[in-house]
């Protein structure tokens, strides 16, 4: 059984793993989030619920305590989030790290609207922790799973993903934590 907390779990693509997960009996599902009253789920009915702050080091550290896995979907001021949340899983010994981020982060010139996720990536990559970093590309509703990786350092593909497609990988990251270890991929619909 796998203990999975999922911080932001009102975002967009966290709402479809969550609608993944939920179907899976191996998976212990905690939703860490601002206000539960913006969970669209239709079945979330045997998933832990904790509103708090992911930027509140002891609220973090109490959410975490018998977690495996640690997925986080944020958006705000990201650095500090990716330092608290690098901190609470050092102190909790909590290992696997799934942080989405986004195209773009290794440009140059970087846009001023990346620069909290590559700050966010940097941090993370510094850690010890045994990270997956994803930069996907611009999101689209398609009801489809279609995507290919690349890995930092490579040249980014494709200008959209579907949100279904980053969410499909983010379970296969999670029921599979061994791969893609302290690695950071760009993901998009192949062109």
């Amino acid at each position: 059984m796998k203990n999975v907390i999922i911080l932001g779990a009102s975002g967009n693509i966290a709402r479809h793993v969550i609608d993944i997960l939920v179907k899976k009996d191996d998976i212990n599902i905690t939703l860490f989030l601002r206000n539960k009253s913006r969970l669209r789920n239709t079945d979330i009915s045997g998933c832990r619920i904790i509103e708090g702050n992911v930027l509140d080091f002891n609220q973090l550290k109490d959410s975490l305590t018998g977690q495996d896995i640690v997925y986080a979907n944020l958006a705000g001021d990201l650095e500090a989030m990716a330092k608290n949340i690098v901190n609470v899983m050092d102190e909790k010994e909590v290992k696997k790290l799934i942080f989405i981020c986004s195209i773009g982060i290794y440009d140059s010139p970087l846009k001023p609207v990346l620069k909290p996720h590559r700050k966010a990536a940097d941090v993370i990559e510094a850690s010890d922790l045994e990270y997956t970093i994803l930069r996907p590309t611009w999101y689209i509703d398609a009801d489809e799973v279609d995507y290919e990786i690349t890995r930092k350092g490579e040249a980014e593909k494709g200008s959209v993903i579907s949100k279904r497609s980053l969410a499909t990988l983010i379970t296969k990251i999670i029921e599979s934590p061994e791969n893609y270890i302290r690695e950071n991929l760009g993901v998009n619909k192949p062109s």
